[in-house]
């Protein structure tokens, strides 16, 4: 007589049922990480709007050179002050046109007088602060000094 070798209908269960719980696990693993995957390119993105808004603002001159402050939309401004107030729902260029596909950033521009230098005087320093806000929760400033000079 011989005895057949082979697999039960218990063992068969068991293995599968082990199996589904392995594969069920990486696939949660797995939607995870898919899931936050865009975190770093959204990061990525409001980091590039920051540095932008910043390099625009310090490039300007400190005082007005036409004498005429608080010019009235971006596109007039000429020194950094400004830019003072300036809230951007949506990207935009510094000719004020909206950049495509950046309309979920939120921007938002302070410019003030700082004396966080002790060897300049406050009406010589301006501390600019860009804010950038995204649904995707980002919230962060970017900071920089303009001096007279």
């Amino acid at each position: 007589m011989s005895r057949q070798a082979g697999t039960t209908l218990i063992e068969l269960v068991i293995s599968i049922v082990i199996v589904s719980i392995a594969v069920s696990a990486l696939l949660m693993a797995l939607s995870m990480t898919v899931g936050s995957s865009a975190d770093p390119m959204v990061r990525h993105q409001a980091v590039a709007i920051a540095e932008a808004y910043l390099e625009e603002i310090t490039l300007k001159a400190f005082d007005d050179p036409d004498g005429v402050d608080g010019e009235a939309n971006r596109t007039l401004y000429d020194d950094v002050d400004d830019y003072n107030g300036l809230v951007d729902v949506g990207a935009r260029d510094q000719f004020n046109a909206a950049l495509a596909d950046l309309d979920d950033y939120t921007v938002t521009v302070a410019v003030t007088a700082s004396s966080g230098l002790p060897s300049i005087a406050s009406t010589d320093l301006f501390l600019i602060s860009v804010t950038i806000t995204h649904p995707a929760n980002i919230d962060f400033t970017v900071s920089a000094y303009r001096a007279n000079f």
